[in-house]
């Protein structure tokens, strides 16, 4: 049985909290200008668009539904052009019913099938209906926002599998992750916007091990080596490969990605890693980057989620020089049922040495890099209690030209706030 502990901590340093929305947890939130977009975890919220223009008061001026059975909690803006992604909602889950069929084939009761599964009884019908409909629903859908009170549907482009998950944009290109036919776990595929009507396929990228179609054998265990993301940095890709570490691609010639730097981590680590990517300036004359594990059920005594700071100046030898972790004693929710505390995220924009990340039960968490050797934080901010007593779970940041930070957490609310140093 889990106990409550609850230290006498400050909920905040270094910050103040300018306004606050009740809105449906989200997965994602992008800023630009006076709108903030979200993109919600469950249906049947799906992507909201946010007037910040006066942070005391921001409120949703669009929301747009997501496709049956689906879950839009990621979201991109570059100028008029917004994409929404497109995936499975509860896919890890769902997707346990493709291998009843086989049980049931070798004469296991329904119960020994719901233990194999590691499901409970009632749900295998659940499980049956959605291996009877089936999912072809993934993928990712192009809008146009210069309206933002009413965007508008320019295109739905339909992927393979669970659908399209977190992703990256720009004027020119969407880089998505997603499953793609013939292939275990997430892909990169570049996609032309030119016209954001009909995006057209421009490349993939993949892992070798992943193409299973054309007779590779896979490196990971299910869909452990598999792309989160790839964040485009100039001519690069820095891309995470959750159990996989991570890969640097040269982006230079967009029909065709290719490796040009690569690191694992020891086996000893436990987590995923989520995001990766440099910093833009230099320091003492050489390249950092800043990588962050995504925390899941974590098992005492092994190590939290954390944030890596890699040296990459040389990107045949990428080697970790520091690390930051938050004690647990920092948080006031540790050790709730079904509160995860570690890593998950940072803002997609590495302009200063600042970092703001996010740390589910340790809310907003910013740290100066001027000496990437000594990650230092500075300040933070962890929401209160949301409806029905929920502990926070930080899941997204971003932050707006003006220096505002937007915080948002997967079960309830985004949260406006400020340095104060």
């Amino acid at each position: 049985m889990k106990v409550k502990v609850e230290y006498d901590v400050a909920l905040s340093q270094n910050v103040r909290h300018l306004g606050r929305l009740d809105i449906p947890g989200g997965g994602q939130v992008v800023v630009q200008g006076d709108f903030a977009y979200v993109g919600h975890m469950k249906p049947p919220h799906g992507t909201s668009i946010i007037d910040i223009s006066d942070p005391a008061a921001p409120k949703v001026v669009a929301h747009i539904d997501p496709p049956e059975w689906s879950h839009t909690h990621k979201v991109r803006v570059a100028g008029d052009i917004m994409i929404t992604n497109v995936e499975q909602d509860r896919r890890h889950f769902l997707r346990k019913g493709e291998k009843i069929p086989a049980l049931r084939a070798a004469g296991k009761t329904e119960a020994e099938i719901a233990e194999a599964l590691g499901v409970t009884l009632e749900d295998i019908p659940d499980l049956d209906a959605a291996l009877e409909r089936g999912y072809t629903g993934g993928g990712f859908r192009v809008w146009d926002i210069s309206d933002k009170t009413a965007p508008k549907l320019l295109s739905y482009v339909k992927t393979h599998g669970f659908g399209t998950h977190r992703f990256d944009m720009d004027e020119n290109y969407a880089y998505i992750s997603t499953e793609m036919e013939g292939y275990v776990g997430n892909i990169l595929v570049i996609y032309d916007l030119s016209d954001p009507s009909n995006p057209t396929e421009v490349s993939r990228w993949h892992m070798p091990g992943q193409h299973v179609a054309q007779g590779e054998t896979p490196t990971g265990v299910g869909y452990s080596h598999r792309l989160h993301h790839a964040m485009r940095v100039g001519d690069e890709f820095w891309a995470a490969v959750w159990h996989a570490g991570l890969r640097v691609l040269d982006a230079s010639d967009m029909t065709n990605p290719r490796q040009i730097g690569s690191y694992i981590w020891p086996a000893a680590i436990p987590e995923p890693t989520h995001t990766v990517m440099p910093l833009e300036q230099m320091i003492g004359g050489r390249r950092y980057a800043v990588a962050i594990d995504e925390e899941h059920a974590h098992q005492p005594g092994r190590l939290h989620g954390f944030l890596w700071v890699m040296d990459v100046t040389d990107l045949e030898k990428m080697e970790p020089v520091a690390a930051w972790d938050l004690s647990e004693r920092a948080c006031p929710y540790v050790g709730e049922e079904g509160v995860r505390f570690g890593a998950h995220q940072f803002r997609e924009k590495l302009d200063s040495t600042l970092v703001y990340c996010t740390w589910f039960a340790g809310g907003l968490r910013v740290l100066d890099l001027a000496d990437p050797l000594t990650p230092k934080e500075v300040a933070y901010f962890m929401p209160e209690r949301g409806p029905g007593d929920m502990a926070p779970q930080s899941n997204d940041v971003d932050v707006g030209d003006d220096g505002r930070i937007y915080l948002l957490d997967r079960n309830n609310g985004l949260d406006i706030l400020e340095l104060t140093i």
